[in-house]
């Protein structure tokens, strides 16, 4: 059973959403408020945070950074907001998607899942279908242990979100191959149905500041303008 930690303040929302979560056999934790969301996340651990991005008192965004400051748990933004800008933002901010409202149950369970299972990938080799490896990886200052789905940099530990870590193991897995944005929502995402792409350039966006030396110069995640990215090796 999958717990969620559902931070909404819209009495008739909230209602709504624990419902459609318990009925697909969800436990369910609520909090109205963004201080509340942040209690019961250091309480509870959940498995996943789906969080609105306007509440009282803290913001949903600061909520959503405050998280992804020291935990890499899976957390969807279920906004209002549709604007591009928002979605940019919330992204940027550390959620691993981001869907308006409304939303149906079974997009966003289906979201849902999608993020799940990027969090402890089954079968590393699954996502590097092209490579063997007897150790770990060494790309210039960064290190990959696939085995432990541990990344280093500068021989420290660096904490990734489960589509951050999904997306590097991918890429790095077939070095110099380009991918479309829409090939990654397939393979890294495992999307099958249509999805934004910018969900692609956030997380790319994200996992450059963490990896690169220079996030403004990326020599690992590189962009093949008009075509999409690719893992250029040192």
């Amino acid at each position: 059973m999958v717990h969620v930690l559902l931070i909404e303040d819209d009495p008739a929302v909230r209602k709504g959403l624990v419902l459609a979560l318990r009925r697909r056999g969800h436990e369910t934790t609520t909090a109205a408020t963004g201080e509340h969301g942040l209690d019961a996340f250091e309480d509870l651990s959940p498995d996943l945070v789906l969080l609105d991005l306007m509440l009282p008192g803290i913001s949903g965004l600061e909520v959503c950074r405050r998280i992804r400051a020291t935990s890499s748990v899976p957390l969807v933004i279920l906004s209002a907001r549709g604007e591009e800008l928002d979605m940019i933002v919330g992204l940027e901010a550390g959620a691993d998607d981001y869907l308006v409202k409304p939303a149906s149950s079974e997009l966003l369970e289906a979201r849902m899942r999608a993020v799940l299972r990027r969090v402890a990938p089954e079968d590393p080799e699954q996502i590097t279908p092209r490579r063997t490896h007897d150790g770990p990886e060494t790309h210039g200052s960064l290190t990959i242990d696939r085995a432990s789905l541990i990344v280093f940099k500068n021989g420290t530990e660096t904490t990734l979100a489960p589509t951050e870590l999904k997306l590097l193991l991918f890429l790095s897995g077939n070095p110099g191959q380009v991918y479309t944005r829409q090939q990654l929502l397939e393979r890294v995402w495992e999307y099958t149905f249509h999805a934004d792409v910018r969900l692609v350039d956030a997380c790319v966006l994200r996992l450059r500041a963490r990896i690169e030396d220079d996030p403004r110069h990326p020599l690992l995640i590189q962009t093949v303008r008009g075509f999409g990215y690719r893992f250029g090796p040192l």
